[in-house]
């Protein structure tokens, strides 16, 4: 169920404090968050933000495309290592 629009878009209050310290302190470094509920708003175009996927920091930078969407959909949080080992003796057979 979607968010209802009078209350507007979810962004934690220290995410909002981070990108403003960056932006005001005009250096290129990566805002590490564990906020992956939150919104990409505007203000955020061009920044990079860690975002934590449960293991380790995924670098995602922001790009206009990026606005309205969850920092959690561009921070994968299962790694696929293939199907189960049925395949490889069907495959070994065949050969």
């Amino acid at each position: 169920m979607a968010r209802s629009v009078w209350k507007g878009p979810f962004v934690d209050g220290y995410l909002l404090k981070k990108a403003e310290a960056v932006h005001k302190s005009g250096r290129r470094e990566v805002i590490k968050i564990w906020s992956r509920r939150s919104t990409i708003l505007p203000q955020f175009v061009g920044l990079t933000f860690g975002v934590y996927n449960g293991h380790k920091h995924i670098p995602v930078l922001v790009s206009e495309e990026m606005v309205g969407h969850k920092f959690g959909e561009f921070s994968p949080t299962r790694t696929f290592h293939g199907h189960t080992a049925g395949d490889k003796k069907v495959r070994k057979a065949a050969s």
